[in-house]
């Protein structure tokens, strides 16, 4: 239950509505040609994406912190980049906010036939493989392949672990992760020759294959690579700040010998330990 809930009492739904159609309303008046935002006005859905990737990285930056308060504030950027595409869509003819919620709506339900219809309740479990069965036929009734629908604008390192793992469906996969390790130093050994080559695009080509593996070594490790991969930037710059701070400390600024940043650094790793 809201904060508001618990105060005055459940949102009655037609204030629910008002508050969208007042959103709605902020929108249309920030794209009017005639008086709204002269920023807003020229923004299209090219150049809008990059700040609906950003939002719903900060929501999930919010979740992870467990900051509820800045959490409300992020939904709302992130469902004003929803009301800031429908407004464009509509502005040239194709939908509305209306129609995306209503879309939504059918998916939702036509993906839930054991809460809407008459199928039998599921497990978590049976219910993931029922959906991935729905969207199966979604994919097959388009005359989309296995690997149609997996978003290109993911991160790259999450999008290598879904395409194989939507691969694996059909068994094109290695058999467990000492295969994938083997196939790791196969690459290792494919960059240096490029790196020994000089050819810039080669060598380009080779880091993305190496990449691509490790990928794949996560999923069969079961470790989310993107989220481990951040779990290692955290730690670099933990470590990196004690080395900033052990610098000031003594005085010290701008590039430093080699040697002595690594005794920083493996001290800042025992600091860490202890």
């Amino acid at each position: 239950m809201s904060q508001a809930e618990r105060e005055n009492g459940p949102l009655e739904q037609e204030d629910s509505a008002a508050v969208l159609a007042d959103l709605l309303a902020l929108m249309t008046r920030l794209r009017d040609p005639s008086g709204g935002c002269p920023w807003d006005i020229e923004q299209t859905f090219a150049t809008i994406a990059p700040y609906t990737i950003e939002e719903a990285y900060e929501v999930a930056d919010a979740i992870q912190r467990g900051d509820m308060g800045e959490l409300k504030g992020e939904l709302g950027d992130l469902l004003f980049q929803v009301v800031f595409h429908a407004r464009m869509a509509e502005e040239a003819g194709l939908f509305d906010f209306a129609d995306v919620a209503r879309s939504l709506v059918e998916k939702m339900k036509a993906r839930h036939p054991h809460v809407f219809a008459d199928a039998s309740a599921r497990t978590a479990g049976e219910q993931t493989q029922a959906w991935e069965a729905h969207k199966a036929a979604e994919r097959a009734a388009k005359g989309q392949g296995l690997l149609a629908d997996v978003p290109r604008a993911l991160p790259a390192l999450t999008r290598a672990e879904k395409l194989t793992k939507r691969a694996a469906r059909i068994g094109f996969d290695w058999p467990d992760a000492a295969a994938v390790l083997a196939k790791l130093d196969e690459e290792m050994g494919e960059l240096e020759e490029a790196r020994v080559g000089g050819d810039a695009a080669h060598v380009a080509e080779e880091m993305g294959d190496v990449l691509f593996v490790l990928a794949n070594l996560a999923r069969k490790l079961g470790i989310d690579p993107e989220e481990a991969l951040r779990q290692a930037n955290a730690k670099f710059v933990r470590r990196f700040e004690h080395i900033e701070r052990a610098l000031a400390a003594s005085g010290k600024s701008g590039a430093q010998p080699l040697d002595d940043l690594e005794a920083l650094w493996v001290a800042a790793k025992r600091a860490e330990r202890a």
